[in-house]
Order: C-alpha cells, then sequence, then structure tokens
C-alpha cells in the first residue's frame, strides 16, 4: 500500500475547516494507495484549532501541526517534516475540489515524471464583487496572459496552483523558502525549472478557489504579492515571470511623468492616465462579456486595485530590500 501525504496550512478558519475537511475524506484514491493528511495551524484563535483537535481524535488520518510562525512558508515545511508518505500534495483550506482530484494529480505524475504537477487556478464568485475579482482573475488582459489561469492548458509550465510532488523532489530542491510571506510556491518552482526539472499543468486536476470579496481587501493582498517579488528577484537574478514586473514599470511611468518639467509632465501623465484608462474600459468589456453587466460595472475598481496594489507593493518591497530593512509589519501578517 502506498501512502499519499496531503498538507495544508490555515489560520483562523473556523467558517471553512469543517467543509475543507469533509472535502480531503470523499476524494476518491487510486486502488493501493492510502492517505494522510497534516493540517499546520497558525496559532488560530477562533477556534479553528479545536475543530481540528476534534476531528483528529475520531480520524486517525489527519495530524494537527503547529505552526507558531503563523505563515503559509513555515506550515507547510512543518507539514513536510512530519509527512510520510512518498507522494506529497498541497491543499488549500478555501479551495474546492473534483473528487477525483488526488487521483488525477497521481495519475499526472505517473504519466509524465514530472518533479511537480498541479492543475489551473480557476477563480469563481458567490456576490457581485467577487465574480469581478474572479473574472478579472482569469482575464488574459490582467493575468498576463499566465498559462497558470488556463483551464484548457496542459503541458510544461512556470508554475502550477498548489502542486503535488514525488517526496524526491523536496530532497533534490528543497523545501519552501521561510524568508517569504508570500510567492513561496512561485520561488520553489522557479527553483525546480532553473534546477533542471519538470513543472506540469494538467486541466484533468480540477479545483476552484474563491478571491477576496472586495476591492479593499483584494488591494492589500495584491499590495503584499508585489510586496515580496523584489526577494524572489534577488535570490535567484530573475523573476518567475517578467510579466509580473508589469505593474511596477506602470508605477513607475506614471511617478516619472509626474516628476518632469511642471508643464510637460502634467501634459505625460495626462496621457499614461488617459491610455491606461482606456485599457482598463476595454478589460471591463471583456470582463462583462463573460461575467455579465454587473461584474463589468465593478471591473475598473478591481482592475486597478489588482494591478496598482501589486505595483505598489514591488516599489516598497524594493525600497526596503535596497535599504536593507526588516519588512514591513503588514507585509509580515499573514490575513485572510
Amino acid at each position: 500500500m502506498k501512502l499519499l501525504s496531503v498538507i495544508a496550512p490555515c489560520r483562523n478558519e473556523c467558517a471553512h475547516i469543517d467543509a475543507f475537511l469533509e472535502a480531503v475524506a470523499a476524494q476518491r484514491l487510486p486502488e493501493g494507495w492510502m492517505m494522510e493528511l497534516l493540517v499546520a495551524d497558525g496559532r488560530s484563535d477562533d477556534g479553528t484549532r479545536e475543530r481540528l483537535d476534534q476531528r483528529a481524535k475520531v480520524d486517525p488520518r489527519l495530524t494537527v501541526v503547529d505552526n507558531p510562525q503563523r505563515i503559509v512558508s513555515t506550515g507547510l515545511n512543518a507539514c513536510l517534516a512530519r509527512a510520510r508518505g512518498e507522494v506529497i500534495a498541497r491543499l488549500d483550506v478555501h479551495s474546492r475540489y473534483a473528487d477525483d482530484y488526488l487521483a488525477q494529480c497521481l495519475a499526472t505524475l505517473e504519466r509524465t515524471r514530472a518533479d511537480n504537477v498541479g492543475g489551473p487556478w480557476v477563480a469563481v464568485g458567490d456576490m457581485p464583487t467577487q465574480r469581478a475579482i474572479a473574472a478579472a482573475f482569469q482575464n488574459r488582459w490582467v493575468a498576463g496572459g499566465a498559462r497558470s489561469r488556463d483551464a484548457g492548458y496542459e503541458g510544461e509550465a512556470e508554475t502550477v496552483y498548489l502542486g503535488c510532488w514525488p517526496r524526491a523532489s523536496f530532497e533534490r530542491f528543497g523545501p519552501f523558502d521561510e524568508t517569504l510571506v508570500r510567492n513561496q510556491d512561485d520561488e520553489h518552482n522557479l527553483r525546480i525549472v532553473r534546477g533542471g526539472g519538470h513543472v506540469w499543468q494538467s486541466a484533468s486536476i480540477r479545483s476552484t478557489y474563491h478571491p477576496r470579496a472586495g476591492i479593499a481587501q483584494l488591494f492589500a493582498q495584491q499590495r503584499q504579492y508585489g510586496y515580496w517579488r523584489p526577494f524572489v528577484l534577488r535570490k535567484h537574478g530573475r523573476p518567475a515571470s517578467w510579466r509580473q514586473l508589469a505593474p511596477a514599470v506602470l508605477i513607475a511611468a506614471l511617478v516619472l511623468a509626474l516628476a518632469v518639467l511642471p508643464w510637460r509632465g502634467a501634459v505625460a501623465f495626462g496621457l499614461l492616465a488617459l491610455a491606461y484608462g482606456v485599457y482598463i474600459a476595454l478589460v471591463s468589456l471583456s470582463i462583462g462579456a463573460s461575467a455579465g453587466a454587473a461584474a463589468a460595472c465593478r471591473a475598473p475598481l478591481v482592475v486597478a486595485a489588482y494591478q496598482l496594489g501589486y505595483g505598489v507593493g514591488t516599489w516598497q518591497g524594493l525600497f526596503d530590500l535596497v535599504r536593507g530593512r526588516a519588512p514591513a509589519e503588514g507585509a509580515m501578517r499573514l490575513t485572510r
């Protein structure tokens, strides 16, 4: 009998943890496989830990792991240290999974012999603003054509959503980088690819992700993602993808336009702002075509929050990195 180790970090997920545990329990594994589930709790104070402990008493497959640092990378590594399986799959508490999700991960590993496999990152929303955020997340003019957002793509990839690895991948490429609060998955996949390994995306590995439900929360999330991008750049000398720097270039262009001679700067800024406004209008129409009029009405703020939040965060991270400052408190706090 082969063992699959499923790992998941969480913090303050009392509203979602039971549904997640039920979804994992409902997974249909191939014949000859059994599963263990390790959940790293980041010192939750909303009842999540108590729910996990209760479930662990009646389900011997569940192990609750303490994560005092309260960030994703340390939680994942704490689970890895306890995992006994020959294959390791990462799940997210807020995602929903096809009942053959893990079976398809194992089948794809067997078929491709890749060092990491996963499915596309597909966002769905329930309320109007969240639906607009999900539609923008999937839109190629917002995501920059990232293959990880393409639900139909099958093949070699820069990164995949979540992931499933042979244990040998961690022995060869190392665990997750605990200095990164965000982007630790992209960095680990970049490490695999640059080390001569292979990352494979399969459309048969199906899940859906629920993004932030509000504009302010989206902006804060994207600013934090952007903040940690320069730290990956410092480590590897390049980003996981050059398109990730586009929001920072936009911010720089707007600031430089204002820094030129006063009247010329105003003209340059106005032209850039007009061009960006036209771009947002066209993207909003594209989002409306796929998600409806309500999403289109919310799309301008959603697109701006995605891109400006990420760009501002990138420059904040670069500023702290160049000055040798410790990461900002907000950047170290991972909140849902």
